[in-house]
């Protein structure tokens, strides 16, 4: 859209109507969890708007003007640019395992110029845009049956394979579960969930056992036995349990946790961030801000049940698998529940690779909100 074109009144008419369709009690809530972020943060920095808060605050700031960008994009273009975009992350996968950059033993990262970031964010919502654009206009039929799953269960496992492989176990897991939560909200069978089910908890001993690097099969251990190696591989787990159980029911005050503000608590500005806010405001603090990542969920969801095409349900449903699985799995983490996997509290946690990843979610589900009654068209025909 030029903007000679949004001079014309009945363009401008147009763009006032639509974002008027935004979501702007969600964009309120979104809001409020960012900026408890930058408080927290704030506080861990010695009361220091850097070297975090102020770039927290700033990076959510730009974020939610392209999420707002995002939501007006019309739900056909999200539609054609499905493939293209898995196919792209999937290229930029295999770059990675070429010319990647080594940090920290990792090869995850692409270089250009000054410029770094991590391609397997984009695969995050390529394999999201990918799958709810395979299954749309796919019969309930086809969309349950074995043999096809064939189709999805690759788009699904190339990417996961390649994370994997660079090693990054929680972000192959994000992958993985997302594009398993499609399938799975597309219409397949529960016969087929049990069976696949089974099959994963049978094959977890022999995962561990071969598939996993050793730094990866010590964080499990150190997960089932923290204290074996309270000094070494389990001091994470520890502190941060240390830190959730030191806050009690109203917490020792901002400003005043003594995990976080003598860093005891290993990377508290990110993994356990959630762990940080626990120990200042207590049990009722972290009730609140589960409570406002619920209403997120659920705002969400509701977007996704109230679109009219298959296309933006199962979108609009992915995205906020992402969403969600983050919030678990870090809850998870913190509390000592799961391995650290490095998955950081979103929009709470400092960090803008992810900020960016959740904001371009969302911007896809203010999309399926806004155009909630579009007709999606394929190369087939039409669906609704």
């Amino acid at each position: 859209m030029t903007v000679s074109a949004l001079t014309r009144p009945g363009e401008r008419d147009r763009l006032i109507v639509k974002l008027s369709e935004i979501d702007w009690v969600f964009v309120l809530v979104l809001s409020l969890i960012a900026g408890a972020g930058a408080l927290m943060l704030f506080s861990m920095a010695g009361s220091s708007w850097m070297p975090w808060a102020a770039a927290h605050l700033g990076r959510f700031a730009l974020l939610l003007l392209v999420m707002i960008v995002l939501a007006v994009v019309d739900l056909r273009v999200w539609f054609a640019i499905a493939y293209p975009l898995y196919g792209f992350g999937l290229l930029l996968l295999v770059a990675v395992e070429a010319v990647g950059d080594v940090r920290l033993g990792a090869q995850r990262w692409l270089s250009i110029g000054p410029f770094s970031f991590q391609p397997s964010e984009v695969m995050k919502l390529g394999i999201v845009l990918a799958l709810a654009r395979l299954y749309h206009g796919v019969p309930a039929q086809r969309a349950r049956l074995s043999w096809w799953l064939f189709v999805p269960a690759t788009m699904i496992a190339l990417p996961v394979l390649l994370v994997a492989h660079q090693p990054d176990l929680g972000t192959a897991m994000l992958i993985a579960l997302t594009g398993a939560a499609i399938v799975v909200l597309a219409g397949l069978s529960w016969r087929l969930i049990a069976i696949f089910s089974v099959t994963a908890i049978a094959a977890v001993v022999p995962m561990i056992t071969f598939v996993l690097h050793d730094y990866q099969r010590e964080r499990i251990f150190t997960f089932l036995n923290p204290e074996s190696d309270p000094s070494g591989s389990g001091y994470h787990i520890l502190q941060s349990m240390i830190a959730l159980g030191s806050g009690g029911l109203l917490g020792k005050g901002y400003g005043l946790g003594s995990q976080s503000q003598l860093n005891f608590l290993p990377e508290k500005q990110t993994d356990f961030a959630f762990a940080a806010l626990a120990e200042e405001f207590g049990f009722l603090g972290c009730i609140s801000i589960l409570a406002l990542y619920a209403a997120v969920i659920f705002m969400a969801l509701r977007t996704a049940y109230l679109s009219h095409s298959h296309f933006g349900r199962l979108a609009a449903s992915g995205a906020t698998a992402t969403f969600t699985l983050y919030v678990l799995i870090n809850g998870a983490m913190v509390m000592g529940l799961a391995p650290v996997v490095g998955v950081p509290m979103p929009l709470l946690s400092y960090g803008g690779t992810v900020m960016v990843t959740v904001m371009a979610g969302f911007g896809l589900v203010q999309s399926v909100r806004v155009h909630r009654y579009a007709e999606v068209t394929s190369g087939k025909g039409s669906f609704v």
